[in-house]
């Protein structure tokens, strides 16, 4: 369970730093290394919660070992591609994989250990994915200086083949006969809707927003999500049950908790190109840039259980999000001239306040449900925040992408305006300075405005959560033994994490 959800942690960070490489050798637009991201995000949002039923009804250990060979075949295919549809495709099959392993790698650990151990199993198993965070970015960097970056997808495979080899030798199969049917519909509802948005999104600053395919895929993919509500709201037994957010605290909680997922997803995914393309790091030193941030989650994720104790959760979260939307109001000061230290400057309380607002969020928004709806609330939560995620890397990525197209001088080549890697592979050739200088200032303003918005979107949700939620709320004793479970709250980022 350890190797498998370590891999999980890896490639919610991993590809981060390939981007920059993979954009140059493959010629890929910044739309398209969105999509290199998004898409194993997607899928993992989509899928999570179905196939969870999957492992309760057919069986955990054979979901499970399905999920770790699907990742595999995934890894395998992303590791030979040579062209951006195929990565691309890569990453939704290996979304696939870990929609499968994330749920049921915890599902089976009651099986596995009396209640006694339970707890040090559920930690263990978690902080193994947590850890895949900060060790995502450097193992990535040190594969790329030392091979091709197809090694970022194939240093899972023997990572898979342990884990898979101990579920099939080591694990006593489980199922829950009990269990809801796998509404295949709403499944395809979620994966279209969440599609539609997250294309529009992406295509939005090429084509323009007014453009009619992305007008139609906005409305489509709203239309298709409204279905999704309508249909969960009027299911006996909901695979999404969208009434627990009808819950104030629950929903605020949630919606914490998935901005900051929102904000995470969006900073890994426009740092790595300024560390390479701009300050000039390679892909080893871009893995090392990002620790202040992985670090301050880290050791503000270990505290929050005593302070959430003290101070109530309310307390610790509107803190948590001020405290990040000052470091993301510090980062927009960001200079081409700056040099790496006022960068981990910022990184370091960013890193602070994600930890700080999203385990107390994760804690709180389930504390607040009665004991039988926990199991379906953890599961609406996790899904909405991997949907932040998504949305948070199209978003901001497409706003930085349409800023930085548009901060290129009037006559520069038009491949320049695809990312800031091609312009200056294109200034290389052409042995021309000012183009390489002006793709650096326009990056860094497009990484300003991105930071800007992110330090406004903190501030007010902080507000809210201070207006809002419940005053006598705390996380108290069930954040303190959620430690396990403030961990596990760090691993699902996906971004993800995010990836």
């Amino acid at each position: 369970m350890v190797a498998s959800m370590l891999v999980l942690g890896f490639d919610m960070t991993i590809l981060n730093v390939a981007l920059p490489t993979m954009a140059g050798d493959l010629g890929a637009t910044t739309g398209q290394q969105q999509w290199m991201a998004d898409a194993y995000v997607i899928v993992f949002a989509a899928l999570m919660l179905p196939a969870g039923l999957l492992g309760d009804r057919f069986g955990r250990r054979r979901m499970l070992i399905t999920g770790l060979g699907v990742f595999l075949a995934g890894s395998l295919v992303g590791s030979l591609a040579g062209s951006v549809a195929p990565v691309v495709a890569a990453r939704a099959v290996m979304g696939v994989g870990g929609a499968l392993v994330m749920p049921l790698a915890l599902a089976v650990l009651p099986s596995l250990f009396p209640p006694a151990e339970r707890g040090r199993a559920i930690g263990l198993v978690t902080a193994a994915s947590a850890l895949g965070l900060p060790l995502g970015p450097i193992v990535g960097g040190f594969l790329l200086d030392h091979f091709w970056w197809g090694s970022v997808f194939l240093i899972n495979v023997p990572m898979v083949g342990i884990g898979a080899a101990a579920c099939a030798f080591l694990l006593p199969e489980t199922r829950d006969p009990a269990a809801p049917r796998l509404d295949a519909l709403s499944t395809a509802l979620t994966a279209a809707g969440l599609g539609a948005l997250i294309y529009a999104i992406i295509e939005a600053p090429g084509r323009g927003w007014g453009s009619p395919l992305v007008l139609a895929m906005l409305g489509g993919g709203a239309l298709l999500i409204a279905a999704l509500a309508v249909r969960e709201r009027r299911a006996a037994r909901p695979m999404l049950d969208l009434t627990l957010l009808g819950h104030r605290p629950f929903l605020l909680n949630t919606f914490a908790a998935t901005l900051v997922m929102f904000i995470l997803s969006g900073l890994m995914f426009v740092l790595p190109p300024y560390f390479q393309a701009v300050l000039g790091s390679d892909a080893f030193g871009t893995g090392l840039r990002m620790l202040p941030l992985m670090g301050g989650l880290m050791v503000a994720a270990k505290g929050t259980g005593a302070l959430a104790s003290r101070f109530g959760a309310r307390g610790v979260i509107s803190a948590g999000l001020v405290l990040l939307a000052f470091a993301a109001l510090l980062g927009s000061r960001t200079a081409v001239g700056n040099g790496y230290g006022f960068t981990a400057l910022w990184l370091s309380i960013a890193g602070l306040g994600f930890g700080l607002a999203m385990v107390p969020a994760m804690t709180a928004a389930l504390s607040t449900l009665p004991p039988d709806r926990a199991g379906s609330g953890s599961g609406l939560l996790m899904t909405v925040r991997q949907v932040g995620s998504a949305i948070g890397i199209a978003l901001l990525g497409s706003l930085l992408a349409g800023v930085y197209a548009d901060g290129l001088p009037a006559g520069a080549p038009h491949a320049a305006g695809d990312s800031v890697v091609a312009a200056h592979l294109i200034a290389a050739k052409a042995g021309d300075a000012h183009l390489a200088r002006a793709a650096d200032s326009a990056y860094v303003h497009g990484m300003d405005v991105v930071l800007l918005v992110c330090a406004v979107a903190a501030l007010a949700i902080a507000l809210l959560a201070a207006a809002l939620l419940p005053k006598a709320e705390s996380a108290g004793p069930k954040a303190g033994a959620g430690s396990g479970t403030g961990s596990g709250a760090v691993t699902g980022a996906g971004a993800d994490g995010g990836q």
